[in-house]
């Protein structure tokens, strides 16, 4: 069996989402020249995540497929919001052979930091279908409410 790798990408016309700079230096920093080559180092995990900031919450989304919630610890200290987790290597059985490894594995962690107007105690975690969703509310006193005006 041969099993062959491309680097050249399909074609794609410049668009701005291709040259979203946030993107580009996200990918950039994920970058690894020595990445085709086994140097027998150890291959780090770091799920991405979306955040939305709501009206009423922030919501964070990270995709996590293969990790089980038992791998998982969610934790809020003050303002600092912690994400981490571990997704374990797959192990070969006698008589298997590797011919191609690029899925990672391992530990990760990712902390943010949280403006003051959380409600940490009514902090929701969900996890569906491989995707991680974190709902940190607001506190009531700072969502925007509606002022009526009154004809005088």
């Amino acid at each position: 069996m041969s099993i062959l790798r491309t680097r050249t990408p399909q074609a794609v016309p410049a668009t701005a989402a291709t040259l979203e700079p946030f993107r580009l230096m996200r990918d950039f920093m994920r970058w690894d020249p020595l990445r085709d080559y086994d140097l027998g180092l150890p291959v780090s995990f770091m799920p991405s995540f979306d955040v939305k900031e709501t009206p009423d919450a922030y919501q964070f989304k990270a995709d996590i497929p293969g990790i089980l919630e038992a791998d998982l610890e969610i934790s809020l200290e003050g303002t600092r919001l912690t994400v981490a987790g571990k997704r374990e290597e797959d192990v070969t059985k006698d008589g298997e052979r590797i011919h191609l490894s690029e899925r990672s594995h391992g530990n990760f962690s990712r902390t943010f930091t949280l403006p003051e107007d959380v409600e940490g105690e009514k902090v929701m975690a969900e996890l569906r279908n491989g995707v991680l969703t974190l709902m940190v509310p607001k506190r009531p006193e700072v969502r925007p409410r509606k002022i009526n005006v009154s004809l005088g």
